[in-house]
């Protein structure tokens, strides 16, 4: 599964766009998780080539910057990998995923 389609790309504003405005106006771009763990990446601003800003959920939930290529990089257990969710939708803000 491709984790960044030209599609989903376009749809990003760039890295501080969003910085001044209030969580429950930032949409939530796309949702990746990592399938034999409890960590979730929700990017709300991508840099165009490698970096995202967004909201983590892992060891502590936190807001920062996280990298494609690192996404990309991470192996599991057989082999998994890190994943899109398909049936995320377009529709969530920050503030709604960092309520969960």
């Amino acid at each position: 599964m491709k984790l960044l389609t030209e599609r989903i790309k376009s749809n990003f504003p760039k890295i501080g766009e969003t910085s001044e405005k209030k969580p429950e106006d930032v949409k939530v771009i796309v949702k990746y998780f990592c399938p034999w763990n409890n960590w979730t990446w929700y990017a709300t601003e991508f840099d165009g080539k490698n970096e995202f800003f967004g909201y983590v959920k892992g060891f502590c939930d936190e807001l920062g910057y996280f990298l494609l290529s690192e996404l990309l990089s991470i192996r599991g257990p057989g082999g998994l990998t890190i994943e899109r969710d398909l049936y995320f939708g377009e529709e969530h803000t920050l503030k709604e995923v960092m309520s969960k």
